[in-house]
């Protein structure tokens, strides 16, 4: 593991909150994974590589594209284990030196009065959602 890809390791637990050590490589949360066919690297993969610092890898998978975030690899996992965070918090480090990672409350507002009347119709689990996602 290089110096590099440890600190990345560290990173994405930070920003994902999630305790990768608790995985018991089970394969529940690949098992219920809707995306699962098209995926390079699975839930768990991810999961299994930060654990083991050997992200290089998952910087440049597809599956962070793949990956729907519906959480039901969260859910399925009987040791609480997230491996939806930690496809996000790749995502997040993908995109950040990009500056594709950025969005503020004051642009919420201008964005829903672009949509015009479909800015309504906007539910709040998107702006919750992407505020979650985009504020990190």
């Amino acid at each position: 593991m290089r110096v590099d890809e440890k600190k990345l390791a560290e990173d994405i637990v930070r920003l994902s909150g999630t305790n990768v050590k608790k995985c018991m490589r089970c394969g529940k949360c690949s098992a219920t994974c809707p995306s699962f066919e098209d995926m390079d690297v699975h839930p768990h993969s991810f999961v299994s590589m930060v654990e083991e610092g050997d992200v290089a890898g998952l910087l440049e998978s597809k599956s962070l594209w793949k990956c729907l975030s519906c959480f039901a690899c969260v859910e399925r996992c009987p040791r609480g284990v997230e491996p939806a965070h930690i496809i996000e918090a790749v995502r997040i480090l993908v995109m950040s030196p990009q500056g594709l990672n950025r969005i503020k409350p004051d642009a919420v507002p201008i964005f829903l009065s672009s949509l015009g009347e479909k800015g309504a119709e906007v539910p709040q689990q998107l702006l919750t959602s992407a505020f979650r996602k985009y504020s990190k």
